[in-house]
């Protein structure tokens, strides 16, 4: 291990409310890991004693080392640093897999991100521009917006705070990554036929919704996550990450933000940070 990444899952798991997948560690968070193959497998093919690679796993990232099916590695692109690599494999498996796999986003679409300074939010505004969508950032704290705008080129991400969104609707697709009792309230933000994906909920778990909202908008609502998959479905994922993201990664149109790094031996304050307000992409462990 080289650098693990830190997500809301992991405080989640450390609270007791998110358990581990079997046969992943119960007692050891971490689901975005960097580092070097050390060994590999009987009947391991395309990956090697020494590659630099990275994956998202189901848990036991906060760790030194770390064993990990081969399906799931992505190589890590030359010059990348491992804080950043470290960064990415949940947050744009995420992003990937909800924007384009599951809501289909297309040029031309509007798409509303909320809490789009995280780490999961830089890697949603990203895809979304990168696919050709015009991006609405909601942002809270104003120092962060110019930071968010320059994810992007072309003018394609305008920053607003909360009490703005309604006035850039309506949107194709909205992408929730905070939660709380008034996010579904959004459904009157959308076009006919748009989404809206439910990703994260740390500010609250339960919103009440009027269906007959939903259903005037003829909308969807998807909730997604990726840790309680099979480990088909990962795999299947990250072949696609592998091939349709990290070359993204590799030519410079995608990055991965790194808010601030702590050694491993001090994760309570990366926990901490993680937490906070005021973060602009992603928390990082190191050894």
């Amino acid at each position: 291990m080289r650098a693990a990444g830190l997500n809301a899952a992991d405080l989640q798991q450390a609270r007791g409310d998110y358990p581990a997948p079997p046969g992943w560690p119960a007692d050891v968070p971490g689901l975005e890991v960097a580092g070097e193959v050390e060994q590999v497998g009987p009947g391991v093919t395309g990956v090697a004693a020494g590659d630099r690679v990275m994956a998202l796993v189901g848990g036991g990232g906060h760790a030194e080392r770390i064993t990990v099916p081969a399906d799931l590695l992505l190589p890590v692109p030359d010059g990348l640093s491992w804080e950043e690599a470290a960064g990415f494999p949940e947050a744009f498996s995420t992003a990937w897999d909800a924007l384009v796999t599951q809501a289909g986003v297309r040029a031309g679409d509007r798409v509303l991100v909320t809490g789009a300074a995280g780490g999961v939010g830089t890697a949603m505004v990203q895809v979304a521009a990168v696919s050709g969508a015009h991006v609405v950032a909601s942002v809270r704290r104003a120092e962060l917006h110019p930071r968010v705008r320059g994810l992007a080129e072309d003018g394609r991400v305008d920053v607003v705070t909360l009490d703005q969104e309604a006035a850039h609707a309506p949107y194709d697709v909205v992408v929730e990554l905070v939660g709380g009792e008034d996010c579904l309230q959004r459904v009157a933000l959308l076009r006919s036929r748009g989404t809206v994906l439910v990703v994260g909920v740390q500010a609250g778990t339960t919103a009440p919704l009027r269906m007959f909202d939903l259903m005037l908008k003829r909308a969807r609502l998807i909730g997604t996550t990726i840790r309680g998959r099979s480990p088909a479905e990962k795999a299947v994922l990250a072949a696609s990450v592998r091939t349709s993201v990290v070359p993204l990664l590799a030519q410079g149109r995608l990055r991965v933000p790194v808010d601030a790094m702590f050694p491993l031996g001090q994760f309570a304050e990366a926990y901490a940070r993680l937490g906070g307000l005021g973060k602009f992409g992603k928390v990082v462990l190191v050894p």
